[in-house]
């Protein structure tokens, strides 16, 4: 069984590998949409896999490096692709989330990002 959460992050960057022509190179801000899932067998009476308030709390201090903040100041976040965005994330949730399985980052409403480790 597999579960989510979806978690809305407001947050600038640019990204500084690009050429100083493409548009994502300049500053600019996203509200990211960031899907954490959890995969595991249901537990036989309590009916789930996991309670939905514990990945609450699990995401909360990312929460706080994270929104309303300029991206590329977070702390391994030097190009804050969507890309390294989702594995950030991941690496982050790993030890506190045995059963993550997908971290998915919506850039935009219509270009995301999925990572499911290495």
């Amino acid at each position: 069984m597999d579960i989510s959460k979806t978690f809305r992050i407001e947050a600038a960057h640019r990204l500084p590998n690009l050429p100083a022509s493409h548009k994502c190179s300049r500053l600019h801000g996203h509200s990211f949409r960031i899907e954490v899932h959890v995969a595991g067998p249901l537990d036989p009476q309590l009916g789930w896999v996991m309670d939905f308030a514990d990945l609450k709390a699990a995401f909360q201090p990312l929460f706080e490096q994270l929104d309303h903040n300029y991206l590329n100041e977070v702390p391994g976040l030097d190009n804050p692709t969507s890309e390294n965005l989702a594995r950030w994330v991941w690496e982050r949730l790993r030890p506190v989330l045995p059963l993550l399985a997908a971290v998915t980052v919506h850039e935009t409403c219509t270009s995301t990002s999925t990572y499911r480790g290495s």
